[in-house]
């Protein structure tokens, strides 16, 4: 009897890991280390605190962990959106900086921010006409989610000049009868900058005008240094319909426990008007809870902060964005146009004219893995070519090691290398 053909095959909309801007260029980075360098790699491509002996979670958090799991109350089944204390903690304590508090209802509680960002993303496909509004530069996985939702991606530049701003006149000019919403990420990934009470007013009134929702993924709230406070989006609810996302990961430095929520501000109603709220827990009924340990620990974690050390934290933070950004002053062909102001990243742009043998980001990246066994992201990978996404949440030691690296190799390859290289030959 003849064998049939298979009948699958994969699924030819969805990339694989290996596709994704992000992880491609950090396989290709460590493919291109030199293995014969017996320094410590120093990795700034990476947004994860964790791997830095300096930043731990505090120990509250970690006893409030045990304590749920000893106490034999957490092993089962959550329901749908999260246990009910866990909810009532999460809107407690966003509500501290909101004008309008939140309701446990209001809570939905996620496996890490990524899950929320796909419920949302997930609820608002609809027709595949519908397009969303993403900022250039920034997080990468919102645009392969979105194209996995079949969502029209369509970018709105932050603006350097302007503390990387939202260009709202670009924004309005994008949008059109299918835009769904817009995203921002505040304080920003990959910016590093902490938007204004007033900026934000303006997001919220322009949105208001286009009839879309803003999503603002606020996963480093609380990481705000420099002359902005942060302001959460959700205080705007009642000018335009908002969805926050957040998660423990940042504030605690604890990524790999995967808690994170989706919160609707909406005080006029308009999203479960539209079946937007139905919509969000019908997902949630697809998809897998949060374990309950987590959750039953969530109260004592969020109510019970020991803020002196998530200070300390910020305080490290600080320190290492002053440094960067005081060291990149002095290298050539790297400048930064604004000092970081939150979050734990910021952008440095290159000027590839003053190079003799860089061609473009990746290249610099490349190189800069392969000689100086330095990790930085290159801007294209998060839509801003030439540019560099440096990652400063690391021990300070290794920083300091860092900039040194950076410094030597911008000089070994600067052109004005040459001019030294021609006198030296011309005079010996």
């Amino acid at each position: 009897m003849m064998m049939k053909k298979w009948a699958f095959q994969r699924n030819s909309e969805q990339k694989t890991t290996s596709e994704t801007p992000t992880s491609s260029v950090l396989t290709k980075l460590m493919s291109n280390l030199n293995q014969s360098d017996r320094r410590p790699i120093i990795p700034m491509a990476q947004g994860e605190p964790s791997l830095s002996p300096c930043f731990r979670t505090i120990q509250m958090t970690a006893d409030a962990i045990a304590e749920a799991v000893h106490s034999a109350k957490f092993n089962g089944y959550s329901p749908t959106g999260g246990l009910l204390p866990a909810r009532r903690a999460v809107a407690e304590y966003l509500s501290q900086g909101l004008t309008n508090k939140l309701l446990p209802d209001d809570v939905f509680l996620t496996m890490g921010c990524k899950h929320a960002a796909q419920n949302i993303l997930t609820v608002l496909k609809g027709s595949k006409l519908n397009n969303i509004l993403f900022p250039k530069p920034g997080f990468p996985y919102y645009e392969f989610l979105a194209r996995s939702c079949h969502l029209e991606v369509r970018h709105f530049d932050l603006l350097p000049e302007k503390d990387w701003e939202v260009d709202l006149d670009l924004v309005e000019s994008l949008a059109d009868e299918n835009t769904v919403a817009m995203v921002i990420i505040n304080p920003g990934n990959p910016c590093g900058n902490v938007f204004t009470h007033q900026h934000l007013k303006k997001v919220a009134e322009t949105a208001r005008n286009l009839g879309i929702l803003v999503i603002s993924d606020e996963v480093y709230d609380h990481i705000a240094f420099g002359k902005n406070p942060f302001v959460s989006m959700g205080n705007f609810g009642s000018v335009v319909p908002v969805v926050t996302l957040g998660s423990l990961s940042k504030r605690f430095i604890v990524p790999g426990w995967r808690l994170g929520w989706l919160v609707t501000h909406d005080p006029n109603n308009i999203l479960k008007q539209h079946g937007i709220i139905e919509s969000i827990k019908g997902y949630f009924h697809m998809s897998s809870n949060v374990p309950t340990f987590i959750q039953g620990a969530l109260p004592d974690i969020l109510g019970k902060r020991e803020d002196h050390i998530s200070s300390k934290n910020v305080n490290i933070i600080r320190e290492a964005a002053n440094s960067c950004y005081k060291g990149i002053i002095d290298i050539p062909g790297v400048s930064c146009p604004s000092k970081p102001e939150g979050s734990i990243f910021i952008m440095v742009k290159l000027d590839i004219s003053a190079f003799k043998d860089i061609k473009d980001d990746l290249d610099f990246c490349v190189k800069l893995a392969k000689e100086e066994s330095v990790l930085i992201l290159p801007g294209i990978s998060v839509g801003l070519k030439n540019w560099l996404r440096v990652t400063i949440a690391i021990d300070p030691s290794a920083l300091e090691d860092a900039i040194k690296r950076l410094k030597s190799f911008c000089g070994r390859h600067s052109k004005k290398s040459i001019s030294v290289e021609c006198w030296l030959d011309h005079i010996s």
